[in-house]
C-alpha cells in the first residue's frame, strides 16, 4: 500500500451514494485537495430519506431537506463551498434495483461538467446495494479522467476487504475536523427519536467511520 500522491490534481469529483458518505469515505482527501488549491465537486446521488421511514417528525420530504443541509455543513468543514455540492435526489434505497438503462441515466446525471483529474467513487465491494449501483454507474464516467479511487463504507460481511491501493493519514487536526463533520449529520446520530426502526450510527460505527487513516481501493 502506497501513500497517495496528489501532485498535479487541480479538479476532483467525489461521488457519494447518500448524504454523509462523502465525509465517511473521503473527508481527509478532500481537505488535502482543498489545501493545495484544487477544486472539489461533491455529487450526492440519493435524497437520504429512507433512514427513518416511520418518523412523524421527519417525513421523507422534510428529512431529505435536512439531510442536504447536514451534508453541506459537514463538507464545508473541508473547505467545499455549497455551490460545489450537487444533489441528484434519487430515491434512497432504490438504486439497488436499477437496471442497465437506469444505471446509464444515473451516470449521465453525475457526469455534468468538465472532466476531473481525479474521480472518487464508492466501491463495488461495498455491502450496500445503493453504493454498488453508484460504483457501476461510475465505471462509465469521464473516460479521460486520469486518476480513479474508490472507498468502502460498509464492508462485505464474511469476506476479506479489497486490498487498499492508497492510504492517507489525516493528522490530528484533520481527524478532529472529520469527527466534527460527521457530527453535523445529526439525523443519523440520534436526533430522530420517534422511529424505533430508524438508522442511528452506533458508537462503534462512528469510530469506524472516522479512523485517522483513509484507505482507497481500485474502483473495479
Amino acid at each position: 500500500m502506497n501513500a497517495l500522491d496528489l501532485g498535479g490534481i487541480r479538479d476532483a469529483v467525489v461521488v457519494a451514494p447518500h448524504p454523509d458518505d462523502e465525509v465517511i469515505g473521503a473527508f481527509g482527501l478532500i481537505c488535502r485537495l482543498r489545501a493545495q488549491g484544487a477544486r472539489v465537486r461533491v455529487i450526492v446521488a440519493t435524497d437520504g430519506a429512507a433512514s427513518h421511514r416511520h418518523s412523524a417528525r421527519f417525513p421523507p420530504q422534510r428529512l431529505a431537506i435536512v439531510r442536504r443541509a447536514e451534508s453541506r455543513a459537514g463538507i464545508a468543514r473541508a473547505g467545499v463551498a455549497p455551490h460545489e455540492v450537487r444533489f441528484l435526489g434519487r430515491a434512497d434505497g432504490n438504486l439497488g434495483g436499477y437496471d442497465a438503462r437506469q444505471t446509464r441515466a444515473l451516470a449521465q446525471a453525475i457526469a455534468r461538467g468538465p472532466t476531473p483529474d481525479l474521480l472518487v467513487l464508492p466501491s463495488r465491494h461495498d455491502n450496500h446495494p445503493d453504493h454498488r449501483t453508484v460504483a457501476r454507474a461510475g465505471a462509465a464516467l469521464w473516460p479521460r479522467c486520469r486518476h480513479r479511487l474508490a472507498y468502502v463504507v460498509w464492508p462485505l460481511a464474511g469476506e476479506p476487504a479489497p486490498p487498499a491501493r492508497f492510504s492517507l493519514a489525516l493528522g490530528s487536526q484533520c481527524w478532529h475536523m472529520k469527527r466534527a463533520a460527521l457530527a453535523c449529520h445529526r439525523t443519523q446520530t440520534g436526533l430522530i427519536d420517534d422511529d424505533p426502526e430508524g438508522f442511528c450510527m452506533s458508537p462503534a460505527q462512528r469510530v469506524a467511520f472516522t479512523r485517522p487513516v483513509e484507505r482507497f481501493v481500485a474502483p473495479a
